[in-house]
């Protein structure tokens, strides 16, 4: 895998990162289980997600353009609470979070392409095929940032251009009706809790937005591009998510769509596209899906290199030639590999919501408490995005402790042996140094 190269990310390869990874599971797999929980005005959380996003990203953009680095978050959390427990647990927070969204969007891919076959998103082949896209990813990685940027920036704009042409299709048989999809009897109503708690997903999937910030050293007028790439990701695919959720409700009922929650627009092209529904949809599903993968994958590895460069995280060679960031790569790779297989969409993603959203209150109260002055951030508005994500959080936990108690219950398995786990390796690097010192 190549070095850190300063100015070897364009402006329109970082755009194309960042809506390569939010363009990919985010609608794919989450529009269905947003419905389940927000009912009729599933579209609408897409627009609450984004503004919520907005906030947070306004702390992000800061800390990019003060401290530009290939290390993104970890970087930024090392200036707010220094190398220790707090910076390197909450870093490997959202290095988890990104390696279960890898694993999320590789069974997305797995299910949609099963579509084609008209076989069970159930079936075996899910994982199988989610492990070859991840295998895929692993090679396309190791081939350099100036095809990765060109390849992603294609497949960007292929997917954006596809599910546009599929939202106008769907909206145009609907007479572009805005009337929300209806349920029935057999659907529950959504309260204020479940509607709040379905704005959590709508926000995993746009975190992308943090694979700008993981490549800040490498993208070129880093002080001036991070904030407008971060902008301009968020912008684009905000419009997508709202189109799309805006087509399938007008031509699903809701029941149905709940129960192709797994791969709803599929489903939703029918009507516009007849028998060719499944075949256009599964072709933008495996576009998406692909330059999500890559995507992520060249940011989370980018990020396991620096915080290993930073004596932050352990790091073991297993043999393997090439630097670290090679070595970084395969583990991300395996991990998601593992999870794919493990894990369905609906957990993946839940999971990965509630490691992302914790680790985003501690970036906002890091910049909040130690850095607003030096990044010259308006407290208001963080300590406003630190609010929305406790909400959010609060109210995604206590529908899933009603619904799924073992997913909460995991998810804080993982981040106590996180933090656990780098208390004690810093405490014995510590004692190590110092041993040596004397």
């Amino acid at each position: 895998m190549s070095e850190y190269k300063k100015d070897s990310l364009s402006l329109t390869g970082a755009i194309g990162l960042g809506t390569g990874v939010m363009i990919s599971a985010g609608i794919f797999a989450l529009l269905g289980q947003v419905a389940a929980l927000a009912g009729m005005w599933f579209p609408i959380m897409f627009v609450v997600g984004g503004i919520v996003t907005g906030f947070s990203a306004y702390s992000y953009v800061k800390m990019s353009n003060e401290y530009p680095s290939a290390g993104g978050i970890g970087m930024f959390l090392a200036k707010a609470y220094g190398q220790g427990t707090v910076t390197a647990s909450a870093a490997m927070l959202m290095a988890v979070s990104m390696v279960i969204n890898q694993s999320l969007v590789a069974r997305t891919f797995g299910t949609y392409t099963l579509q084609i076959f008209n076989m069970d998103a159930t079936s075996y082949l899910v994982p199988v095929l989610a492990v070859g896209l991840l295998l895929f990813a692993f090679l396309v990685n190791i081939s350099g940032n100036s095809f990765i940027q060109t390849f992603t920036s294609i497949v960007s704009l292929l997917k954006i251009i596809g599910l546009v042409v599929f939202a106008m299709g769907g909206l145009w048989v609907a007479g572009f009706s805005i009337t929300p999809a209806e349920g029935s009897g057999s659907t529950e109503d959504a309260t204020i809790t479940s509607m709040i708690a379905a704005v959590a997903l709508t926000i995993l999937s746009f975190k992308g937005f943090t694979t700008i910030t993981n490549s800040g050293s490498e993208i070129v007028k880093p002080h001036k591009n991070i904030g407008r790439a971060i902008v301009a990701s968020i912008s684009i695919s905000l419009f997508v998510y709202l189109l799309v959720a805006w087509a399938v409700s007008s031509n699903l009922p809701l029941n149905e769509i709940i129960a192709a929650r797994d791969y709803s627009l599929a489903e939703a092209a029918r009507p516009a596209f007849g028998n060719y529904a499944v075949w256009f949809t599964v072709g933008i599903a495996i576009i998406a899906t692909v330059s999500g993968i890559i995507a992520s994958v060249f940011a989370v590895s980018r990020m396991l290199a620096m915080l290993t460069d930073m004596k932050l995280i352990p790091h073991k060679h297993f043999g393997m030639p090439g630097r670290i960031q090679k070595h970084t790569l395969v583990y991300t790779i395996v991990l998601a590999m593992v999870l794919a297989v493990i894990f369905d969409l609906s957990r993946i993603a839940s999971v990965g919501a509630i490691l992302y959203l914790v680790m985003d209150m501690i970036v906002h109260w890091g910049v909040f408490k130690h850095l607003r002055d030096k990044v010259d951030a308006n407290p208001v508005i963080v300590m406003t995005a630190f609010i929305l994500d406790g909400i959010v959080l609060a109210a995604f936990m206590w529908v899933k402790l009603m619904n799924d108690w073992l997913i909460v219950v995991v998810s804080i398995i993982f981040i106590i042996i996180i933090f656990i786990g780098e208390y004690v390796f810093l405490k014995h690097r510590n004692d190590g140094e110092e041993g040596h010192a004397h």
